[in-house]
């Protein structure tokens, strides 16, 4: 990566760990979303939160391609369009969420980087290895928060960097911008589906052990 391309990767990074655990527009933060779980006497356990909590959250995205049509859902910090960009905030405050009804503090930054690598799922061992970072064959959620903060900071560069590349696929953006509202429904299944596998890549990487 050039140095542009490397504070462009960093800078979407931040925004999107920014807005998930902080919230955005009507969207209330990751701390809210989970008290609202915590404070649930009705529930048995943190597990049966986190799937009420992923059930809830999965339906919502699925309908992120119509909310992003009404405008001023974010301000995006690079050219990402507004569909992917509410997906990835949907995904990733979810994911807090998660970490947070699990007993972890959404300041610290290895649960923000967490957070991000949680949402490109099987991507995370290419994206540490862009990073410059030697790992085994069995890469863990666990391995990552025994990382130094600098490294953690290249690792979310890579997953900036890696979610700028999937906002260039042309496809994506095409089908977004020609056909508004069947864009909306396909995207949404789509979302649907790969916010499922961010909850489930969520759940391996938080639930204490």
């Amino acid at each position: 990566m050039s140095e542009a391309e490397e504070s462009k990767a960093l800078q979407v990074a931040n925004w999107l760990t920014e807005k998930a655990v902080g919230g955005v527009g009507p969207l209330s933060s990751a701390e809210e979303l989970a008290l609202e779980y915590l404070n649930d006497s009705s529930y048995e356990s943190n597990d049966k939160r986190v799937d009420s909590l992923i059930k809830w959250e999965t339906s919502k995205n699925f309908s992120t391609g119509f909310i992003t049509g009404l405008g001023g859902f974010a301000t995006l910090p690079v050219a990402i369009p507004a569909s992917l960009g509410a997906s990835w905030v949907l995904q990733a405050r979810m994911a807090a969420a998660i970490a947070r009804i699990y007993g972890h503090d959404l300041n610290e930054d290895r649960v923000k980087t967490l957070i991000l690598c949680v949402i490109i799922g099987q991507d995370i061992k290419e994206v540490c290895k862009q990073a410059g970072i030697k790992i085994g064959t069995k890469l863990t959620y666990v391995a990552i928060r025994k990382l130094p903060g600098e490294v953690l900071k290249r690792i979310n560069q890579a997953v900036g960097f890696r979610l700028l590349t999937k906002a260039g696929e042309k496809g994506i953006i095409n089908l977004t911008k020609l056909v508004p509202v069947v864009g909306g429904v396909v995207g949404g299944t789509f979302d649907a589906v790969t916010c499922g596998i961010t909850a489930k890549a969520a759940r391996e990487a938080f639930r204490q052990k």
